[in-house]
């Protein structure tokens, strides 16, 4: 099988060039490794957008080898029929399978989070990956700036067993290059996908809607989202902020409804009530995109300075809308073009400022507006899909492709 790389300057960057179409590819089948709907967690819905994403760029067969928990394993008919076989975890004969399968495709890529799979920081993966002989591209969905000395190993053996490995953020790579024993020319800078709205549409100044989204749970920072619009009450009588996610359901399994509960209680002590609204629904990616459109700023008071990645602040950048974050790095790299505003941590006066700032004024609105609409064709999943073809195809003088299924 023969392969050419469609640029030139692959090694001469951790980022790509700009590329303007989907790559075209002799790459027959993918196998998935990651965990996968309807497991509510962002790397399965990464996975499954990039799935799609695959598939619209001319990829014949992906297949999805779906990892989970032994009391979450669910019969392969009920699930989506991409999914060809489940790791459960806590079986050695499963991850001997998991290997041999996703060895009959031309190449695999790898959904990496320390708490995903089994051993202590998931460690098994390696196992897994060592027996792999197709191409690896593995997304680093998490890099921390002080690793364990397990953590440390574990990251830099799957970057040695990775034929590449992708990091969503100049930061992550950046850690990887002084903090971890990696060889740079395996990594990669690819951003989060996002799925682009059929038609932008300009942020709402009537009745300004703001909006957080995702699971909930501690360390999301709604509290100081929340004490924003307390100081924003006189200035906007007309704000609503909208909370819309259900629990994650790791917290809910070990602490119920507490975090949310303490949140609506925190409304009736600020008297705001009325003002803040949570909604526990379910969305399709239709009814979210219409959220979206109806949205006038999204914001993301996340309490972790470390935060490398988040899909939330990719998705409001793809639809165009303003964003008021505070400063977790992949904020700070995404922001910084002028598509939002950035706060410092639990500070619910600077947060109110930024969000003043921003629905106050027309023009405002409207350049931060047009500069996310600008960002968002960086990240449509065909694009990002297409990258990662390319990775798994700058391979092939080194590792020779397994026959097709």
């Amino acid at each position: 099988m023969t392969m050419s790389l469609q640029s030139e300057d692959l090694d001469a960057s951790p980022y790509f060039p700009k590329v303007d179409r989907a790559i075209s590819t002799k790459l027959r089948s993918i196998g998935l490794l990651s965990t996968f709907p309807p497991t509510a967690c962002g790397l399965a819905t990464f996975a499954a957008a990039l799935m799609n994403g695959l598939e619209s760029v001319g990829v014949e067969q992906v297949n999805v080898v779906r990892v989970t928990e032994k009391q979450n394993s669910i019969p392969l008919q009920n699930l989506d029929p991409h999914v060809i076989s489940e790791w459960c975890l806590g079986s050695a004969a499963a991850e001997f399978k998991t290997s041999s399968i996703l060895n009959a495709h031309d190449a695999v890529f790898v959904q990496h989070e320390f708490g995903i799979f089994d051993g202590p920081d998931g460690v098994n993966v390696l196992s897994v990956l060592a027996n792999i002989q197709a191409p690896i591209v593995t997304t680093l969905h998490t890099v921390p700036i002080s690793p364990s000395p397990n953590q440390k190993r574990i990251l830099e053996s799957i970057v040695d067993l990775s034929t590449s490995a992708v990091t969503m953020t100049q930061t992550a790579y950046q850690r990887l290059v002084d903090s971890y024993k990696v060889d740079p020319h395996k990594l990669a800078i690819v951003p989060h996908g996002a799925t682009l709205p059929k038609v932008s549409t300009k942020p709402p100044l009537n009745k300004p809607l703001l909006l957080t989204w995702g699971l909930i749970g501690p360390g999301k920072g709604i509290e100081w989202a929340i004490k924003a619009v307390s100081l924003l009450k006189e200035l906007h009588p007309d704000l609503r902020y909208l909370v819309a996610g259900r629990t994650h359901p790791k917290v809910l399994a070990n602490q119920g409804e507490n975090y949310r509960e303490g949140l609506i209680k925190l409304t009736k002590e600020l008297n705001i009530e009325d003002r803040v609204t949570f909604d526990d629904s379910y969305r399709s990616l239709d009814q979210l995109l219409a959220l979206l459109a109806r949205t006038t700023c999204v914001v993301l008071p996340y309490d972790s300075t470390e935060q490398i990645t988040s899909g939330v602040l990719v998705d409001a950048i793809a639809s165009g809308r303003p964003v008021v974050a505070t400063s977790f790095p992949h904020a700070v790299e995404l922001l910084s073009s002028g598509a939002g505003r950035l706060c410092p941590h639990k500070d619910p006066a600077s947060l109110a400022r930024a969000v003043h700032e921003s629905i106050s004024s027309p023009i405002t609105l409207q350049k931060m507006h047009a500069i996310a609409n600008e960002l968002a064709l960086d990240h449509s999943w065909d694009h990002i899909a297409s990258r990662y073809l390319e990775l798994a195809t700058k391979s092939q003088s080194v590792y020779p492709l397994s026959p097709s299924l």
